[in-house]
């Protein structure tokens, strides 16, 4: 069973085998665990979040699709929903805000048995990432902080910025569009 493929294996997890997700688990385990640690910055409740994406991995209706994207990125997808979910639901108020930084960047989760060519991809598009967040002002950055590192929502944001709701969809599509286009100059998009 080591040897199938994740989308043999989700699909063995969907006809109720156990053991395929156990398979799962022992390849993607310290993938998720790294994710939540450096999400939440607490054991437990990273421990908590793993086995809750694996136990979703078990619940889900949704397939995984292998022509619409690798299975570590659908995986840490569902890792980040079910983290901002735990986060959301435990910020009070927003006084600890952190800011997009570069060292930010380097507290994405490495993946473990990544090929040196995946390990080269991953790294220059990190770099590009970089590159284009620099044409981002501090506004936009802080936007993108609070809405994909720390999970607000779009009403969350719109009553902290204490700005309409609709001007703060106007202001994440705009900054969006900025990251698309230096992402795409650079050949990434």
């Amino acid at each position: 069973m080591h040897n199938l493929s994740d989308h043999e294996l989700m699909q063995l997890i969907r006809k109720g085998k156990n053991k395929a997700l156990s398979v799962l688990y022992d390849r993607y385990g310290a993938l998720v665990y790294s994710f939540a640690i450096k999400a939440v910055r607490d054991e437990p409740t990273a421990r908590d979040i793993s086995q809750a994406v694996f136990m979703r991995l078990w619940t889900t209706e949704s397939e995984y699709n292998p022509e619409k994207g690798r299975f570590t990125s659908w995986l840490l997808t569902i890792a980040r929903n079910i983290t901002m979910d735990h986060i959301r639901k435990q910020r009070r108020d927003a006084s600890g805000l952190v800011q997009l930084t570069d060292q930010r960047f380097n507290e994405l989760p490495d993946q473990t048995g990544l090929s040196p060519e995946e390990h080269v991809e991953r790294h220059s598009l990190r770099e590009q990432i970089q590159q284009a967040c620099k044409h981002l002002s501090q506004s936009q950055k802080t936007l993108i902080e609070h809405f994909y590192w720390q999970g607000y929502s779009l009403t969350e944001l719109a009553q902290l910025y204490d700005q309409p709701l609709g001007t703060v969809k106007n202001r994440l599509h705009q900054t969006l569009k900025i990251l698309r286009r230096h992402l795409a100059a650079k050949g990434d998009l």
